[in-house]
């Protein structure tokens, strides 16, 4: 608690971050350089970063159990957290381009490890460019979900190919998805929602899910209540538009 009274950061009741003190512009450009460590490869992830408890070393040669989640610009977490409890044995990763969202999110995990011992080791976060360094860090067919929360529409037409979701990048997603994986999209921008919505429904490695199997995933259910972006369009009574795909073997390999 004196560690608490000592940084205006920290809530001293519940020993998590204040998000006011992590506040950032609500979208970064994914085209510009940033500076920040990324891996040469998959690799080369140091999961005992990430998962200490899970991974005291560094080495895993024993080819142990790798991330399978991962939930690109995950803004302050809401998501993440959720899905930590509810699939506690499935390691899962934010990705997020702003430093103080980042380091919040952190402090966030940390906080939470702390006041629940034995949960959210299996989340964790890290700031890189998602549209640049995907491979970086994910082998082929590694994951086996994939969140696009609420992501920067970039209005203007010039803009559009910084949109996190678009048929070059598909490629990318579908190289990291297992057969089988899933990738989640929602927005409150109708245009964005009809633009993500067409990139997935004219790649030839997704297809979407039925009504029958979206009301059997309690994980659709979070994508408009467990994140800030969320939460603050209920309360504005606006409308959100989602596109959740199922990555497939197109039918040209069916045989191969």
């Amino acid at each position: 608690m004196l560690q608490n009274k000592a940084n205006p950061t920290i809530n001293k009741s519940t020993g998590l971050p204040r998000k006011r003190f992590y506040r950032a512009r609500a979208h970064s450009n994914p085209l510009s350089d940033s500076h920040f460590p990324v891996p040469l490869s998959p690799s080369h992830v140091d999961y005992s970063l990430h998962y200490p408890q899970l991974f005291p070393s560094s080495d895993r040669s024993d080819g142990s159990k790798k991330i399978e989640f991962a939930d690109i610009g995950c803004g302050f977490g809401g998501l993440l957290i959720s899905l930590s409890t509810l699939f506690p044995e499935t390691l899962m990763i934010g990705m997020e381009l702003r430093d103080k969202v980042t380091e919040y999110v952190k402090e966030r995990i940390l906080g939470l490890r702390v006041a629940n011992p034995g949960q959210y080791q299996n989340v964790s976060v890290v700031r890189t460019n998602s549209m640049k360094y995907i491979p970086n860090y994910f082998e082929k067919g590694q994951l086996s979900k994939m969140f696009f929360l609420f992501p920067d529409p970039h209005f203007k037409e010039k803009n559009h190919r910084r949109r996190v979701i678009s048929p070059h990048l598909l490629d990318e997603y579908a190289y990291v998805l297992k057969v089988g994986g899933i990738i989640y999209t929602i927005t409150d921008v109708e245009e964005l929602g009809e633009w993500m919505k067409s990139c997935l429904q004219n790649h030839l490695m997704f297809e979407p899910l039925s009504e029958t199997e979206l009301d059997a995933d309690p994980v659709v259910k979070l994508l408009s209540t467990a994140t800030e972006e969320g939460q603050k369009v209920a309360r504005n009574g606006g409308q959100t538009f989602q596109a959740v795909y199922r990555r497939i073997k197109p039918a040209s390999q069916e045989n191969s």
